[in-house]
């Protein structure tokens, strides 16, 4: 069925829908660079409120499975591909991607040359847009674009976020990762498993698995639980979890881990990262059109080596704003320059900007899981 992108620089290109092919939706148009992992991506909460433009050209050829899903169900407000697969070819495949999106009344738009609509983003910045199958009017398109909200001062980690405090003690499906690391990393300190409590913002389920593997019981907690609730729990570190929208938005979660500071081990990532920066007193910024892909190169200035990152996040760090006699920045991005991660000089406090469980994407940073158990063993010691 014929349908269109209306972006609100007023270009609209015409393809064809799939998935919910009735449908229509809106939202912030970002592309990413990854050539698979499109189901973590649609399942990924940090993608609530976007539309992901697929760069590589041929989408779908493995279908959709039980086990490579992110959350409880896809958060991205839309999907845009060259080519939608039309052949689903994998063991593991219960669905096609078209099924999937239909399944979820997810309109996904094909066809179209992504190549440019790529370009025309990386050139004048992410933008808001809408995808349409019911109305193909350009100009009134064009103006539902110009009237959707700025991702500026939008919280969306309340959409996304856990209602009530749960337990999760799922870990590692693989068994070969079970057989390679899980032996080695699920070992209790003399009998104790770290209690950790994860604020959610958005947190992927490869992230909570990893948590576990490393011999961690997780409590998870939503993104409004406040400071004193969690210490309640007397944790023996606390998670911040990616997430989707503007961190400065989200100025109740600023305010808890400002209490938490220098109270129990922290480690953050995505949305993590930056809310802990305005919690020691940072600012943040929107990126032009984001980091969006499987394939970021990132340099680690503690070890000076260089690391393949999964990314997905459209603000960043300030750096100039932080206090360098507190904090201590650990990774920037080879590719523009920015903060891909700190920590605290004295305090027990870590984070970075990318995602350390590579889910999707080549890089898994065990290292950063073992700093984070290293600094809640000296906790459970002391």
């Amino acid at each position: 069925m014929k349908a269109k992108l209306a972006l609100e620089n007023g270009t609209v290109f015409t393809g064809e829908s799939f998935g919910w092919e009735h449908g229509e939706t809106h939202g912030e148009v970002v592309f990413n660079t990854a050539m698979t992992g499109y189901q973590e991506i649609l399942t990924d909460p940090s993608y609530c409120g976007q539309i992901v433009t697929m760069t590589y050209p041929h989408i779908g050829n493995y279908g959709t499975n039980d086990f490579d899903v992110e959350s409880i169900k896809p958060y991205a407000a839309g999907m845009i591909v060259k080519e939608n697969s039309s052949v689903t070819s994998n063991w593991r495949s219960s669905k096609s991607l078209n099924e999937y999106l239909a399944d979820n009344k997810i309109i996904g738009l094909a066809g179209i040359d992504t190549r440019m609509l790529v370009r025309m983003l990386r050139s004048q910045g992410a933008m808001r847009g809408v995808i349409s199958a019911v109305e193909l009017d350009d100009k009134k398109l064009v103006e539902r674009a110009k009237s959707i909200p700025s991702m500026n001062g939008l919280d969306l980690a309340k959409v996304v976020t856990c209602k009530e405090p749960h337990e999760w003690s799922k870990g590692e499906e693989s068994e070969y990762l079970l057989q390679t690391f899980g032996e080695k990393r699920n070992i209790p300190l003399n009998g104790h498993r770290f209690h950790v409590v994860v604020m959610d913002f958005g947190v992927k389920q490869n992230i909570l698995r990893r948590l576990v593997a490393y011999g961690c019981m997780l409590t998870v907690v939503p993104a409004s639980e406040s400071a004193e609730r969690i210490l309640a729990r007397n944790p023996d570190g606390v998670f911040l979890s990616n997430g989707p929208g503007d961190p400065e938005a989200v100025t109740y979660a600023i305010k808890t881990i400002e209490k938490l500071v220098g109270k129990v081990p922290i480690f953050g990532i995505c949305l993590g990262h930056q809310l802990l920066s305005l919690a020691l007193g940072g600012k943040t910024y929107k990126l032009k059109f984001g980091h969006h892909g499987a394939n970021h190169p990132v340099k680690n200035l503690i070890t000076n080596t260089i690391e393949i990152t999964s990314q997905n996040h459209g603000f960043a760090v300030n750096w100039d704003s932080m206090n360098e006699k507190e904090t201590e920045l650990t990774h920037i991005n080879l590719n523009d320059q920015t903060v891909e991660g700190f920590r605290h000089r004295t305090l027990p406090i870590f984070c970075v900007q990318y995602h350390p469980e590579a889910a999707p994407g080549p890089h898994d940073s065990d290292y950063l899981f073992s700093q984070f158990t290293a600094l809640m063993k000296e906790k459970v010691v002391a």
